[in-house]
């Protein structure tokens, strides 16, 4: 909600303003469509998506042997002494912290998962940024946003960024 408003509060401002004499030119992209076009963008998904899958895999087989023990411990813990009791509860602690830690290494926020993405993915999306402000320049946009999610700006003209005059505005 706040960067719609900050986005009308902004063509509103363009719109207004004295010095200009037309409107603003506006165009947008949907990323997420570029991204699906581009056959470099495919192959690092593809590399990205077996990877996830060799973690779920992994993980999957951690949960498996954590409840194959649970489940024969809870089977046998009345007839377990109070010492080969607490051993095996114990081990099942170790275990789920194990994939716990795993689960967090992986697919955790600043775990592997993120920084394959951003090793696959940021010189496509670079390539894309870059692309978009050509665009925008040879067909002399003002203002460029991807649809794809919230409202992103992807290229202003600096003529456009009041930023100075609300920061004067606060004082």
């Amino acid at each position: 909600m706040k960067k719609l408003g900050l986005f009308l509060f902004v063509i509103l401002s363009v719109v207004s303003s004295g010095k200009l004499y037309s409107q603003p030119k506006i165009g947008y992209v949907d990323s997420d469509t570029i991204m699906k076009q581009l056959p470099e963008a495919q192959d690092s998904q593809k590399k990205l998506d077996a990877i996830i899958k060799d973690w779920q895999e992994e993980l999957s087989k951690m949960e498996r042997d954590w409840k194959t023990k649970y489940d024969d411990y809870d089977k046998r813990k009345l007839i377990l002494s109070d010492q080969k009791r607490a051993e095996i509860e114990k081990e099942l602690v170790t275990l789920e912290n194990q994939t716990s830690k795993y689960r967090q290494d992986k697919f955790g926020v600043k775990g592997e998962l993120f920084q394959k993405q951003e090793e696959l993915m940021k010189p496509i999306q670079n390539r894309i940024f870059t692309a978009i402000q050509q665009v925008a320049k040879e067909n002399d946009y003002d203002f460029i946003f991807d649809r794809s999610g919230d409202i992103i700006f992807l290229y202003a003209k600096e003529e456009f960024d009041v930023t100075t005059l609300v920061i004067e505005k606060l004082k």
